[in-house]
């Protein structure tokens, strides 16, 4: 790769005027003297031929690339040492530590999609995933703060750091505008760099609707009239499923030379329902499942969440049961969160999720098997990534 990228991949903490002797070399500078873009299919200087496995190891090397890339940009526009080592250390905790499966789906969707990929079209795809892992990391730094969460992927939310704090808020807005940066410099050139950005920004807006839905349902006051499974599956599709499961999928398409709106609606519809699946897992995993295995510590109880398990709740209680969840739910001490998920117990809600599981995968795997004008591929791998995860 380039100097600099080599330099900041082996220590980003190089002295400044080590950095900045390699700033000036004309690939980092991006004056008339630069080199020219290379032509498609090219390799760029370290970049997408030398990019050939599609493992989570080989993401994450694409990762450090576009780490670099980020930090370097800064460090040429003369921003202190201090400026650029606490954005390297911010992009290195909050970016790569997940399960990278929405990443990574942009790369197995394309496959699905042309078969064999060259190294370039790895690359794209790769980066393409990366940029999905961007907006996923801006909106767990925010929503962290949002929700007074404690840990995150087996860590300290980042706002919980202690040098962090509420720049953390700064830092969200920051992994966001490098989804922009990374678009512009890889795809910028690229007749379909409109459609990837009109699809950035319509997912980004349906998310925050659906976050907003979130936090203006979750509240103590009038749960039942409130916590119904209408309103539940609406902040669903809109906080979760569109990122999580359509913006990897409609990369891949994009990637893959789809252009025909319907297809992409017969994606967005697949996609929904699988997200919907999705996030009843998660709800179920944020009571049941462990802290060490999930890598963060649950809190809807406390946090008053519109949840599945709630709803489901609501739906079954007597009066009786019903009293003892209003009085609780929502409360931060560990009695009332223990006198809910008793109450779960009772209600046996394990069991009827497990009933839920069962029927919707069938019902997902049987609406994927009736696709036609797509390959079953794109959708069947993903499905699998989720069916009885444990995380």
């Amino acid at each position: 790769g380039s100097p600099l990228v080599r330099a900041l991949a082996a220590n980003p903490y190089r002295s400044r005027r080590r950095l900045s002797r390699l700033a000036g070399s004309p690939l980092v500078r991006g004056d008339a003297m630069a080199t020219k873009r290379p032509a498609e299919g090219e390799a760029t200087e370290g970049g997408p031929a030398k990019v050939t496995k599609t493992s989570k190891e080989g993401f994450i090397a694409v990762f450090q690339k576009l780490r670099a890339f980020l930090v370097e940009r800064e460090v040429t526009d003369g921003h202190p040492k201090h400026a650029t080592e606490y954005l390297d250390k911010m992009l290195e905790y909050n970016v790569p530590k997940g399960k990278l499966n929405r990443g990574l789906t942009v790369v197995d969707g394309l496959k699905a999609i042309k078969g064999e990929l060259s190294d370039d079209e790895t690359f794209k795809a790769a980066t393409l995933g990366w940029c999905i892992e961007f907006l996923q990391a801006f909106f767990l730094v925010a929503d962290d703060i949002m929700d007074n969460s404690v840990t995150r992927r087996g860590q300290p939310c980042w706002y919980k750091v202690p040098e962090v704090g509420l720049r953390a808020c700064n830092d969200a807005i920051i992994l966001e505008n490098d989804i922009y940066i990374l678009l512009k410099e890889y795809f910028g050139t690229k007749p379909y760099y409109t459609q990837l950005l009109e699809l950035f920004l319509q997912v980004t807006n349906k998310t925050a609707m659906g976050q907003m839905l979130d936090l203006l349902t979750e509240s103590r006051d009038n749960m039942t009239t409130k916590y119904t499974e209408e309103a539940y599956f609406r902040i669903v599709r809109y906080k979760t499923a569109f990122y999580s499961f359509y913006l990897p999928v409609a990369c891949a398409m994009i990637l893959g030379g789809y252009t025909d709106p319907k297809l992409f609606s017969l994606a967005e519809s697949v996609c929904c329902k699988m997200g919907e699946y999705f996030q009843v897992q998660d709800d179920y995993l944020d009571c049941y499942g462990s802290p060490e295995v999930i890598g963060k510590i649950g809190t809807d109880i406390q946090d008053s969440k519109c949840s599945w398990l709630c709803v489901q709740a609501l739906q079954k209680c007597n009066e009786s049961q019903r009293a003892t969840l209003l009085e609780c739910y929502g409360l931060p001490e560990e009695e009332n969160v223990q006198r809910v998920k008793e109450l779960y117990k009772e209600l046996e809600l394990e069991a009827l999720y497990r009933a839920y599981e069962e029927e919707s995968y069938k019902k997902l795997d049987a609406e994927i098997q009736g696709i036609t004008e797509l390959p079953k591929a794109l959708f069947t791998g993903l499905l699998a990534k989720i069916y009885k995860r444990s995380k």
